[in-house]
């Protein structure tokens, strides 16, 4: 098992889009439950399994063990004020400043307190959020603590089918994160939206990542509004598709987003390609001060690699606000153009994963990634590119993938 075949087998549980194009590059699936090059693994499998197996050189997986450290939210905010402690400490200013980008976030129960604290001093709406849940399942925003009373007797109430009326209330909370809201989002066409980005990182230890240039906005299907009677209404404040696809108005055509490059293009119609740069620029930053932020309590495995997709959204500041990070990004398709998205990606995520050892391994860019940190910030070359990064700018494809047939997987 120890010498790598002529073919590459893999081995998935997901029949979407990784289906489809590990499969179009001619590797072969199999069942075997040890027996591949490489695993495209669902989460749960890499915490409950990994530790369990001897892997070979050659093999391949695509999360890390502890993937939970950047991806959980409660996590992911311990990690980032530890960061910025660390760098106040150290005199750092600067630098600790850099690191206010995600909006401020207590832990409850744990921190309730202090929330309370906050609130009773500020006020405003915040918005709470599942720690362990995904597409936009059970998150609320409030602006009163009685809101919050309620939940800390039913803290389910939010995740509860609404048309189970028996169901009887937990005494015990589920950990949620409360963050204060964003209430002045940058809006296009009156709507809010953020940005679904991706980033490869291929190891820890030293961190390497790489900045896919594509992505998507995701846009909302009710005009924006900070009216207090609209709080309640999901279909103006959050922006996940899962959500939004059950509105009345919502367009299967476009799925309700628009390409990265569309998006950058009409911000530099507002604003100029300067001010544009230096925001996506900013981005990149974000993404980047995220990773280092978790580098040092990431396990380093050299047989895993893992694309995490990033939530991120702009202020009418144009600042931009780390929203959460995603271990398991959707890779299903809802439209012609998504899929062709998420083709190009995987495919160039195999590229530079390399089980074929087609690379000469000091790439700055493979297909649409960009390599952004390699121990160090990479920035790009300038002959070859004129702006600061390379975020929403084109790639150019010699040929198209096409979507599976009818009843096959997508």
């Amino acid at each position: 098992m120890g010498r790598r075949r002529h073919s590459i087998r893999f081995r998935t549980s997901f029949s979407n889009t990784i289906y489809d194009v590990m499969s179009g590059r001619g590797w072969k699936e199999t069942d075997s439950e040890t027996d591949w090059d490489l695993h495209w693994a669902e989460r749960e499998w890499v915490y409950e399994v990994f530790d369990t197996m001897h892997l070979e050189p050659h093999q391949r997986l695509n999360h890390f063990r502890n993937g939970r450290e950047l991806c959980r939210k409660d996590l992911l905010v311990k990690n980032l004020k530890r960061m910025k402690r660390g760098l106040q400490r150290d005199g750092q200013v600067d630098q600790a400043r850099a690191y206010d980008f995600m909006p401020l976030s207590f832990v409850l129960p744990r921190e309730y307190a202090m929330f309370v604290e906050e609130f009773k001093r500020s006020g405003g709406v915040w918005i709470m959020k599942p720690i362990g849940s995904a597409q936009g399942r059970g998150i609320f925003l409030f602006s009163r603590l009685s809101e919050i009373s309620e939940w800390r007797t039913d803290p389910y109430r939010h995740l509860r089918d609404q048309n189970d009326k028996d169901a009887a209330p937990r005494a015990e909370p589920e950990a949620y994160i409360v963050q204060r809201y964003i209430e002045n989002p940058y809006l296009i066409g009156g709507k809010k939206f953020d940005m679904r980005l991706y980033v490869l990182v291929t190891s820890f230890s030293p961190l390497v990542a790489y900045m896919y240039r594509g992505g998507f906005a995701r846009f909302s299907h009710t005009r924006y509004s900070s009216d207090p009677a609209d709080i309640a209404n999901n279909f103006v404040h959050l922006t996940n598709v899962a959500i939004q696809k059950t509105a009345e108005n919502y367009d299967a055509r476009s799925g309700g987003k628009k390409d990265l490059r569309s998006l950058k293009l009409l911000l530099a119609t507002r604003h100029g390609m300067a001010a544009v740069d230096r925001v996506f620029l900013a981005i990149e930053r974000v993404i980047v001060r995220s990773l280092i932020a978790v580098q040092h309590v990431m396990i380093a495995d050299k047989h895993c690699f893992e694309l995490y997709g990033y939530d991120v959204l702009i202020d009418d500041q144009l600042k931009p606000w780390l929203i959460e990070v995603n271990a398991s990004p959707s890779l299903s398709a809802n439209t012609k153009e998504d899929y062709q998205l998420k083709c190009d990606m995987l495919n160039d995520t195999l590229d530079i994963v390399d089980v074929e050892s087609k690379l000469r391994g000091d790439e700055r860019s493979v297909g649409g990634f960009d390599l952004v940190y390699d121990g160090g910030v990479v920035e790009p070359d300038p002959q070859d590119c004129p702006w600061s990064t390379r975020l929403g700018t084109a790639v150019e494809r010699r040929k198209d993938a096409e979507p599976p047939a009818e009843g096959a997987a997508a």
